[in-house]
């Protein structure tokens, strides 16, 4: 596994996290908050985060195929995923210790971190350009043959 799928996996890990502790907070300030929204929102949650894990192993090995082969591999794994997807929403809807509402919701999670992600890189980008220059201002200026 490379770093990439590491890096960007780690992301929308933390994503979910973040974005399933925002779902709970919904479900607590309606007064619909159960143990079943927490198991829901616990196996919801993970699927995503499998899924997108499962799909950055898939590229990274297409990537080492020709180009027929990749696109056949990538098709099966696309439909194998989301037969993992379906699987999980029926369990949720079958299975009464789940919510099927909060199992539902955060497979979605990972589609709006990607979404945000572009943003995050910016003010990452913003952050150490304000740094950078916030350290030139301060008196530490670079060596100079001047």
């Amino acid at each position: 596994m490379n770093s990439t799928v590491k890096k960007e996996s780690l992301y929308i890990a933390l994503s979910v996290l973040i974005l399933s502790m925002l779902m709970e907070a919904v479900f607590l300030i309606i007064r619909k908050w159960t143990p079943e929204v927490l198991f829901g929102n616990l196996l919801g949650g993970g699927v995503a985060v499998l899924n997108f894990f499962l799909m950055g192993l898939t590229v990274q090995k297409a990537v080492e195929k020709n180009e027929k082969d990749a696109a056949t591999f990538m098709k099966f794994s696309q439909t194998y995923r989301l037969i993992m997807q379906m699987i999980v929403i029926v369990v949720a809807a079958l299975v009464p210790v789940f919510n099927v509402i909060s199992a539902i919701v955060p497979l979605f999670f990972p589609r709006l971190a990607i979404m945000v992600r572009p943003k995050v890189k910016f003010m990452g980008e913003m952050d150490e350009a304000t740094s950078e220059h916030n350290g030139k201002d301060n008196g530490e200026e670079e060596d100079s043959d001047e």
